[in-house]
């Protein structure tokens, strides 16, 4: 059993091609689709654009998006209508440096 865990946690690194985009990969999409399709969440884009907009410089984008994740509120939420639409996002229990992670993978993803 720990070879094949080992074996698909080294097959899914060779597919990423950053150790955010792997973070990303497997924990926010499942919400946060990054195409149109999705329903429960806002696209990754979306989301990108709106903060990347409030936040153009890499290390206010990463700040920002990492403590909002980690305790996100209405309060210091970007998207009020994404919130009415799709409710508030739930506290996940992810710490910071992984929040960081996956902040500066999303600040750097092309579309």
């Amino acid at each position: 059993m720990k070879i094949k865990l080992l074996i698909l946690i080294i097959s899914s690194n060779l597919y990423a091609s950053s150790y955010g985009e792997l973070l990303f990969n497997g924990n926010c999409v499942t919400c946060h689709s990054t195409n149109e399709l999705n329903k429960s969440a806002p696209t990754i884009k979306e989301i990108q654009n709106i903060y990347k907009s409030a936040f153009p410089e890499k290390k206010d984008f990463i700040f920002y998006m990492s403590n909002w994740v980690l305790n996100p509120n209405k309060e210091m939420g970007l998207m009020d209508d994404s919130i009415k639409k799709y409710k508030l996002m739930p506290m996940l229990g992810y710490d910071r440096e992984t929040l960081e992670e996956i902040s500066a993978y999303l600040y750097d993803l092309k579309e």
